[in-house]
Formats: structure tokens, sequence, C-alpha cells
């Protein structure tokens, strides 16, 4: 079975999506837009030698890199994700003395949680307290 050169860039194309997949590494995705693409020039007859392909996919690559790259990153960036505040407000009980500089336990919602004080006050075992900040599995409270 002989391929021809629009073939093998599609094969170069999708290697490179499967490898961006395994990667995410956010940078064979650009070489896959530069291979697909250099197959769809190579197929329609706009490229007829090799070396015009060879010269097309680096170009192609390297311009979608330098346009896409930033707006990509940007878009998979979580740090302009919201803030996870389900619990913010709910009001919770210590089991475990909470104090000035460390971890305590409170039980919210039938479990236990590790918690800080938010103003870094000790907060004794028996106490309601108010969450006001989820960091992680860590709940940030106030005495009420």
């Amino acid at each position: 079975m002989d391929l021809s050169l629009p073939q093998i860039w599609l094969i170069v194309g999708l290697i490179m999506l499967i490898a961006e997949l395994v990667s995410v590494l956010l940078v064979f995705v650009f070489f896959a837009i530069g291979a697909l693409f250099t197959s769809l020039l190579a197929a329609i007859g706009l490229l007829t030698s090799t070396e015009s392909q060879i010269i097309a996919f680096s170009v192609i690559s390297l311009v979608s890199m330098l346009v896409l790259r930033k707006h990509a990153r940007r878009l998979l960036d979580r740090k302009g994700a919201a803030e996870y505040n389900e619990f913010v407000g709910e009001t919770a009980m210590v089991i475990k003395d909470i104090p000035a500089e460390g971890e305590g336990k409170i039980y919210y919602r039938g479990a236990e949680w590790k918690a800080n004080s938010v103003n870094h006050t000790s907060i004794a075992a028996g106490s309601k307290v108010v969450i006001k900040q989820a960091d992680g599995i860590l709940l940030i409270v106030e005495e009420s």
C-alpha cells in the first residue's frame, strides 16, 4: 500500500493530536495544525513538491503557535476560575480546639473537616463557628 504525501501529512497530524492528548504540553497541537493544513493544501494541489510542503508545515506550525498559544493558555488557565464557596456562611461545630496558629477540626454536614481560624484566634471545642472560606479541604472559620 503506497501512501500519498497528503495522506502522510494527515497521519502526522493525527499522531501529533494524540501526542497532545497524552502530554498536555500545548505544543503538539500546533504541529498538528501545521500537518493537517499541509495535508489539505497538498490534497487540493497547491503544494506539489516535498520541499514546499515542509516549508508550509514549518510556517503554519510556527504562525499558529505564535498567534494561538497565548489565547489557548489563557483559556486553560485555572486562576480565572470562580472560587468554590458553597460552604461560605454556613455554621458548624468545633470538635477539636482550633489553636491560634494551627489546625483544629469542625463537624459539618455529617463529616469532620480541618479548620483554621480566620483571624488567628483560638476557638475552643464546642463553639459554633461560621465558615468564611474554603481552601481545598481546609475550611477557614470565625467564631459566631
